[in-house]
Parts: structure tokens; sequence; C-alpha cells
């Protein structure tokens, strides 16, 4: 059964990512320092716990079923005095499955659906859902370079959302790596030591949440940020490591506004057609800290 496991894990290597490594289980918990709440006497800190879990089904030596399940509750705490803010509680299901599929050795596609839950878990029903999905094209330039083009969309509480994706797994030299999914996710690599990789780090994403709320009669919450850091992974044991991240949430925000009050459509952060009116009030961005468990595969 093992031996399978890890066969398994070389297919997926060999025929869906052709690159460098792949962290089959991140468990994260991040902190956002407190920040003053706009017009009221208050602070507001953010905190978020986020866990990811990777579980491919090889198929055949070219078709790889994927799945990707992400779960994600932030809390936003406030103290002090106002009558218009309360806690904010919200939590996040996500799934990405479907099929990776290699075309020749050099040249492949994904082309996976991503339903979410997005909540607060209050009185759950149909309109906590949201249906999406991702489709990429996968060409290997080089064995130094590989990349991946396509398009994600979500149908958020906002409206539709779609986001041009470029995928990149670049070896630049012996220590120097770029390895991302632009503009959601990326990170600059430099490897200082066997065990130790640092650089900076790029996370940015727009949600939201349906409030079930009774007191907010069907509102929802759209929660923006772009997490720019720091960090550094150390390599604890095997696959094991531990990272800290260390940065600022540029533009964070938790934007409430009433059931049917939408965009146009929107384009990554272009939105067309906003003349929504907002229900709450903003804190502002501020410093963040994010410490992770990382299981991560080499496929080198």
């Amino acid at each position: 059964m093992k031996r399978q496991f890890y066969f398994a894990l070389w297919m997926i290597s060999c025929f869906a990512y052709g690159q460098s490594s792949i962290d089959l289980f991140t468990l994260s918990y991040k902190h956002g320092f407190s920040q003053p709440v706009s017009g009221q006497q208050a602070n507001a800190a953010e905190n978020v716990a986020l866990l990811n879990l990777k579980i491919p089904i090889v198929f055949s030596e070219s078709t790889i079923w994927y799945n990707d399940l992400t779960y994600q509750g932030f809390v936003v705490d406030y103290d002090g005095a106002s009558s218009v803010i309360d806690p904010t509680r919200l939590h996040g299901l996500i799934l990405q499955a479907g099929l990776v599929r290699k075309l020749s050795e050099t040249t492949g596609f994904q082309l996976l659906l991503a339903p979410r839950l997005m909540s607060d878990f209050q009185q759950l029903d149909w309109q906590h859902g949201q249906l999406g999905g991702i489709g990429l094209f996968e060409k290997k330039y080089s064995d130094r370079l590989l990349m991946r083009y396509g398009l994600m969309y979500n149908r958020e509480l906002f409206g539709h959302m779609f986001v041009p994706l470029v995928f990149v797994d670049w070896k630049i030299s012996e220590r120097w790596s770029i390895n991302g999914l632009l503009p959601v996710f990326g990170k600059l690599n430099y490897q200082a030591h066997p065990r130790l990789g640092m650089g900076l780090s790029l996370f940015g994403l727009i949600t939201s949440f349906q409030l079930g709320d009774p007191v907010y009669n069907g509102d929802y919450i759209e929660r923006k940020s772009v997490d720019l850091s720091l960090y550094g992974r150390y390599r604890l044991a095997g696959n094991l490591h531990f990272e800290a991240r260390f940065g600022y949430a540029l533009g964070r925000s938790y934007r409430q506004f009433n059931e049917g009050d939408e965009v146009d459509f929107r384009i990554t952060i272009a939105t067309f057609g906003d003349d929504r009116t907002q229900q709450n009030v903003d804190f502002s961005a501020g410093p963040i800290l994010d410490i992770r468990l990382v299981y991560n595969l080499p496929l080198d």
C-alpha cells in the first residue's frame, strides 16, 4: 500500500504538475495586529485559521483526478466603544476537484470544478453555496520552467468574478526560484541552506460570505486583502516544514452589503458597475504574522 501511494505521487510529479514540489498538507494561523476602526473609538484585530489537504487519484499514466480541500476561518474582534460594529466570524470551505491530463511530454491541461460554502454558519441554506471553476493549459518550456495559463470563475454574492491566471514554476538558478499561481499567490524563494528557504510571499483574493444570522436580513460580507510578506521555511524532519511569514495586509477590508446589492462583474481587482452602499465601517490595514506547518513532497 505504501509503495502504491508513493508511486501515485511520482505519477503526479511526472504527468500533472511537472513542478519541483507540492504542499500536500498545510495548517496555518495568521494574526492581524489590532488597528483603528474608521470613525469609532475602537480597534479591530483579525485572526485567520487555514487547513488545506490535497488528495490526488491516479487513473492512468496520463490522467489524474485532482482533489484539493481548504477550510478557512476568519474572526475579527473589536475592543472599545461602538454601537455599529459587531464581532465578525466567517467560514469558508472550498473544494477544487477535476481532471488533470497530460497531452504530450510538454503540454497538458486542468479542468476543475470549484464549489464553495462561504458563510457565518448561521441558518445554512443553498444561498450560502457558490459555484465556480478553473481551467488551465500547461506548457513545459524546459526542465527549469513550467507555466500554465487560464481563468478562474466564481459566482460571488457581489456578482460574477473572473480572474485570469498564470502559474509559474521557474528554477532561476540553484538557489533562486519563483513559484505561484498569479495573481492569487506566489513566492520568490532563496534556498539559503538545504533545510532553509526564505524570500517574498504574495497572497491576494477577494471572497464573499453569506450572513445567515437573522439580525443582518440576508446581508453579505465581501473580504479583500493582499498579504505581502517576508517568509522563512525550515525543514524540521523528513518532509515536514515550519514556515513563518511577517508582512502587511494591503487593502484589507470586511465590507457588508445588502442582499442582492451587486456589481455588474469583476475582473481580478477591477470592478465594473459598482454602485453598492456599504452597511458597516472599515478598520485599517496593518501588519500580519502567519505561522504554518507544512508537509511538502519534493518531486525532483
